[in-house]
Formats: structure tokens, sequence, C-alpha cells
């Protein structure tokens, strides 16, 4: 099975700690976060797989050299020239992700015991288009769905915006999820990319939005005990304090 680890990003809100290293290798309690998602996706069963570098690329790919791509299929999809933003970071890896069977995409910075396999397998069930993994934590930024999870529109709360702009009653009308950063993706996404006017660099839940109307985009709540974006200084703390209490977590 394929999967992305998205690990090109810049890592500023992590500075001092990513003046010199790059986000992916930054330790959770002993372990760099590159590590703790590869190993998670092999235990689930994904074995080939692809992950994006920018930001001190060249510390990753000796540290994967060093590990021995941890026993996988590793593809390298290299943006050292221009960071691409999530959708323009899976486009550019088209190539090793394109086929007959959907891919997983996991961001580097967020560890989760999300059941990765049975997400794979609900996904693959409802030949949905693309299946956002979300929660229920509180944020500004919220997906809206209808009453059977697909994906209807977007909000942030805190700056009153709403995506797309003609969405009728968006407070009222829909369910509000928050996207846990973890997706399962069918083929077929990359023909809506292929015929969207889209740059280079694109952001993906905007390009969700601009399709959900004809793709089918579904939600899905998964079963997990804890979730982390550990791209903050307090929530990586609060990760690390985790991990160390629940060591066989």
């Amino acid at each position: 099975m394929k999967a992305m680890i998205v690990a090109a990003g810049l890592g500023t809100r992590l500075r001092p700690l990513t003046d010199t290293l790059p986000k992916a290798l930054v330790p959770v309690a002993g372990i760099p976060m590159l590590e703790r998602v590869i190993r998670r996706l092999k235990e689930a069963g994904f074995t080939d797989l692809t992950v994006n570098i920018h930001h001190w690329g060249e510390q990753i790919l000796d540290f994967l050299h060093t590990h021995h791509d941890f026993g996988t299929t590793l593809h390298i999809s290299d943006e050292r020239g221009a960071l691409l933003d999530t959708g323009g970071g899976i486009r550019k890896a088209r190539s090793f992700l394109d086929g007959d069977e959907p891919f997983l995409v996991h961001n580097v910075d967020v560890i989760t015991d999300l059941d990765l396999h049975a997400f794979y397998q609900h996904h693959r069930q409802s030949h949905a288009d693309a299946t956002l993994f979300t929660n229920h934590r509180r944020t500004s930024r919220y997906l809206l769905t209808d009453t059977d999870g697909r994906l209807c529109g977007w909000t942030n709360r805190s700056t009153g915006e709403v995506l797309p702009a003609d969405l009728i009653d968006p407070d009222t009308r829909y369910r509000t999820k928050a996207f846990g950063c973890v997706q399962m993706l069918s083929p077929a996404i990359f023909q809506y990319m292929d015929t969207a006017n889209l740059p280079d660099k694109f952001s993906i839940i905007p390009f969700y939005i601009s399709i959900c109307r004809t793709a089918h985009i579904q939600t899905c709540s998964g079963q997990s005990r804890y979730w982390f974006d550990i791209g903050k200084p307090e929530t990586l703390a609060e990760a690390e304090q985790y991990l160390l209490t629940h060591q066989n977590s």
C-alpha cells in the first residue's frame, strides 16, 4: 500500500528548533517525528512511501539513508527548489502515487493512534475520491459536512470567512468537523487537478472545496485515543508528556 508523508514544511512555529533542523527530524519523546510516522505506516501495511522535502532537505535524506529507508520502498519528492504547499506537493509526487489503488497522505507533524489500516479499508469500501480524517478538537477552522459526512464547505469562525462563498446558511445547515491532517485519496483526484486551473503552489483544502459539489469528498472520524498537532512548542510538549506516560501507545 502507498502513502505520502508531508514533510516539506518550514516549521516556523517551532523556531528556534528548526533554525538548524528540519521539522520532520524534531524529536518527540526522543524519536524524530518522521521516524514515528514511518513506523506507524509500516505497522499498518503501508510499505511504498513518498516523502517530500524542502527545508534542510539534505538532513532528511541523510537520516533516511542512515536508517536504510526503514525497510520500505521510499521515494523522495524534492521541493527544495520551491515549496508547493499541500496540494501542490501531492500533485508533484503524482508519479509515485498514481495507479490503481488509493494512497494515504499523513502530515509529519501529526501524532495519532488512528487505525490507519481500518481507515484505508473504509475509504476503499466507500468508493470516495477522498476521505478526510476528522476529530472533535476545538479550532477556528472547520470543514462543513452534510448529515452523511460529505464535504460541503469550510468556515473560519474567527474571521467569518466561508467557502464556497455562496453556501446557504452555513451556520445552521451543516455539521462542523476539524480536519486531522490524515487523508486517503483515490488516484481519480489527479484528474480533478488536471481539469482545474491550478497554480504550481496550492493548498489542498480550498481545492477540495472547489470540487466538492461534483467529487465525492467525505469525512471520517475513525477511532483514536489521541491526536496531536506537534507543529507548535506547546503541543509538542503535550505530546511528549502523553507518550512518555503511555509507553505502549
